[in-house]
């Protein structure tokens, strides 16, 4: 398994997937997205956004950086894929000079074992708090913010090693469809082109 950048032929995979996971499209574009992919059958298994929001007047740095849009296609869950598209999208915005990364969503929880801890919504940057209200009213109604300063992300070693492992795990789950998925009984069944061998 591997992290990349996504393509611009992979497009519409994204968006497809974005929406039948419910996650938010808003201000789509391919290049912000990373991919998680399984070097050997080049399947993808997961992705993830950076979206930079402009911010009027915050001194510093005019930019603020939120993680957003991350999915795991559901054959991959549980195998450390998420954790490593937001290991690379934290290392990307580390790269791109950002301190802090937020991220607004429902599932802190998860977030939480990287690192990410919630904030009030008052010290956010304006632009993401416009974010948070327009997320609760549209894809995430129990989202709330969380922040990471960049290099205090942490990997839990599970998911490293699940990550590693995941093509061979994916394989001894039995991911194979079978007769019986199609409601063939293989036992009985004949087929068109049956030599009777």
């Amino acid at each position: 398994m591997y992290v990349r950048d996504a393509k611009n032929r992979e497009e519409v995979w994204l968006l497809d997937h974005i929406e039948s996971m419910g996650l938010d499209d808003t201000a789509f574009r391919s290049r912000d997205y990373v991919l998680a992919i399984d070097e050997h059958s080049g399947e993808k298994a997961g992705f993830g956004r950076i979206r930079i929001h402009k911010v009027e007047g915050d001194g510093d740095r005019d930019e603020v950086c939120e993680l957003t849009s991350i999915g795991v296609l559901e054959g991959w869950r549980g195998q450390g894929v998420g954790a490593h598209v937001v290991e690379r999208l934290v290392e990307y915005a580390g790269d791109d000079g950002f301190e802090t990364v937020y991220a607004l969503t429902g599932e802190g929880a998860y977030l939480a074992q990287f690192g990410f801890q919630r904030m009030e919504e008052s010290v956010l940057p304006a632009p993401l708090r416009e974010r948070l209200d327009a997320k609760r009213n549209g894809v995430d109604p129990d989202a709330v913010a969380y922040a990471l300063a960049v290099d205090e992300f942490r990997m839990p070693q599970r998911l490293r090693e699940a990550f590693k492992h995941a093509p061979e795990q994916r394989s001894e789950d039995g991911d194979e469809e079978s007769p019986e998925d199609f409601g063939i009984d293989p036992d009985s069944a004949t087929y068109k082109y049956d030599t009777g061998q």
